[in-house]
C-alpha cells in the first residue's frame, strides 16, 4: 500500500500517495493497446487541490474567454455543434452553480496556468516512455478540465489527439466506439471533421450498442485512440475530469491527407481515402504543405 507522502507544487501543499508517480498502467496492455483499443489506468489525482471547485473558479478567472467553452447540459446523444443551446450564465456563475445549473464546461489549454503546466508535464513524462515506441515524436501535450452537472450529456463526437481521460470527481458513463470500423466512422466524416473542423457526428440507431461501456470512477481513467466516437453521461453527482492529451507527427500527416481529400471532393473528385495507396497520401502531404507556404507568403505580403 502507497503512504500518502506531501510536497510541493508551485507553492501548493499537495498530498499524493505516491508523489514519484501520478499514473499507474499495465505497461503490456499499453504496447498492447495505445492509439488501436480503449484501456483503463488508474492515476492519484483525485484528491488534487488543482481540482477543487474554488480553484477552478480562479483558473476560469484567469483564462481568456475563448479557452472556456460551456453551455446547457441536458442535450441529446445526436446534437447539431452550431445548435447547442446555452444555459444563460456566466463563465463564474455556472461553476458556482454547477451542482444544479445543468450544464456543461471545458476549460482549455489549461498549461498557460504554470501549477497546471507542472501537473501536465509530470503526467506526460510518465507516458512517453511508452508511447515512442509506437506513436514517437510526442509534442503539444495540452489539458482540458470538464465541469458537468449531474447527469449531464456530452454528445456524440470525435477528437484528433491522443486522449486520457482522468477521473477526479464523480463517476460518468462513456460509450467509446471503434474508429476503424467504416461502417460507424466513415472517411467522408473523418474529411468533414479535418475538413470543416466540426467534432459531433451523428450515431445511427443500428449502431447505438456497438461500443465499448465503461463507468469512470475517481481515481480511473481511459485511453482515447484517436477519433474514436465517443459520448459521455454524467451520474448523480457534479463531475470533474481532467484530458490529459498530445500530438504526434503522423497524426499531422493523417490531418492534412484528410484535409486534401475533403477539398477534392468539394471540387466533385472521389479521392482515394487516406491509407488505401501510401505513395498517394504521400503526394498529397507535400502538396498540403506546400499550398500551406504558399497562403502565408500572400497573408504576410498583405500584411
Amino acid at each position: 500500500m502507497k503512504t500518502a507522502t506531501y510536497f510541493d507544487l508551485e507553492q501548493t501543499q499537495v498530498c499524493i500517495p505516491n508523489p514519484s508517480k501520478l499514473l499507474e498502467f499495465d505497461p503490456i496492455k499499453f504496447a498492447d493497446s495505445f492509439d488501436r483499443k480503449p484501456f483503463l489506468i488508474t492515476h492519484w489525482l483525485s484528491e488534487h487541490p488543482l481540482f477543487d471547485l474554488d480553484r477552478l473558479l480562479k483558473l476560469a478567472q484567469s483564462l481568456p474567454e475563448n479557452h472556456i467553452e460551456y453551455n446547457a447540459g441536458n442535450l441529446p446523444v445526436n446534437q447539431d455543434l452550431k445548435l447547442t443551446p446555452r444555459n444563460g450564465l456566466s463563465a463564474e456563475e455556472t461553476i458556482r452553480r454547477i451542482r444544479d445549473c445543468k450544464s456543461w464546461m471545458v476549460l482549455k489549454w489549461v498549461e498557460t496556468d504554470p501549477a497546471y503546466r507542472a501537473l501536465l508535464d509530470q503526467c506526460m513524462s510518465e507516458i512517453r516512455p511508452h508511447s515512442e515506441p509506437i506513436r514517437p515524436g510526442m509534442k503539444q501535450a495540452q489539458g482540458f478540465i470538464f465541469i458537468t452537472s449531474p447527469n449531464s450529456v456530452t454528445p456524440y463526437h470525435i477528437d484528433h489527439e491522443h486522449n486520457f481521460l482522468l477521473q477526479i470527481r464523480g463517476n460518468k458513463k462513456i460509450r467509446l466506439f471503434d474508429g476503424r470500423d467504416e461502417s460507424i466512422l466513415s472517411h467522408q466524416e473523418l474529411e468533414h471533421f479535418y475538413g470543416a473542423r466540426s467534432r459531433n457526428l451523428v450515431l445511427k440507431p443500428e449502431n447505438a450498442e456497438r461500443c465499448w461501456k465503461y463507468e469512470l470512477e475517481p481515481g480511473l481513467g481511459l485511453h482515447f485512440p484517436v477519433t474514436y466516437p465517443h459520448w459521455v453521461e454524467n451520474c448523480n453527482d457534479v463531475s470533474i475530469s481532467f484530458s490529459i492529451t498530445f500530438r504526434t507527427p503522423d497524426l499531422e500527416r493523417r490531418r492534412a491527407v484528410y484535409i486534401f481529400n475533403h477539398h477534392l471532393r468539394k471540387w466533385g473528385v472521389s479521392p482515394t481515402p487516406y491509407g488505401g495507396r501510401p505513395s498517394r497520401d504521400d503526394w498529397k502531404y507535400v502538396a498540403y504543405r506546400a499550398a500551406n507556404k504558399v497562403r502565408g507568403l500572400f497573408r504576410r505580403g498583405d500584411a
